[in-house]
């Protein structure tokens, strides 16, 4: 009799472990992990060349949900105010005169770990890089160079936080 407990007693403990194993594994794949926001921006050349379709479409099928969008119109201050981090580069200029060429779409994209699926989706900065290394990347399918790439996107859980605000006036 004793015997035949104990066994009953392990095999319920056995049973216990296993489900709560494949509870915990549920659970965790669907709501353990908190979601993140990043910024997505479709550049001048992007809605120039009509890629902004394609471009939310593969955001949508890679498992992004859009949770803000806009198409705005920088001025000389605000792409400077937005690109700071690069006013002491060469380049500055440049980037400067290109964002402020024509309107840009923004948009606040959210799904668990958004920042660094964003940038593995964008590709290099390069968009002739990526055309070679990154086939497959949005950048190698629209952009031309480094400068216009066609896209950007946050590069940290901070500068997401700072993105969005600047374009969505709230903290992400």
């Amino acid at each position: 009799m004793k015997i035949r407990l104990v066994l009953l007693g392990s095999r319920f403990l056995f049973f216990f472990v296993l489900v709560s194993i494949a509870f915990s594994g549920i659970f965790a794949s669907n709501g353990g992990m908190e979601t993140e926001k990043t910024l997505a921006m479709i550049k001048p050349d992007g809605l120039r060349g009509n890629y902004t379709d394609r471009i939310r479409r593969a955001i949508v099928e890679s498992g992004f949900r859009i949770l803000k969008e806009r198409v705005v119109e920088l001025d000389e201050d605000r792409a400077s105010r937005f690109y700071a981090e690069h006013s002491s580069k060469s380049f500055f200029p440049t980037l400067v005169k290109y964002m402020t060429s024509g309107p840009v779409c923004v948009m606040v994209l959210e799904k668990q770990n958004a920042i660094a699926d964003w940038r593995a989706m964008i590709g290099p900065t390069d968009a002739t890089k990526a055309k070679a290394t990154h086939p497959n990347s949005i950048r190698a399918m629209c952009g031309l160079d480094s400068e216009k790439n066609c896209v950007h996107g946050s590069d940290s859980l901070q500068s997401a936080q700072r993105e969005i605000s600047f374009f969505f006036e709230e903290t992400g």
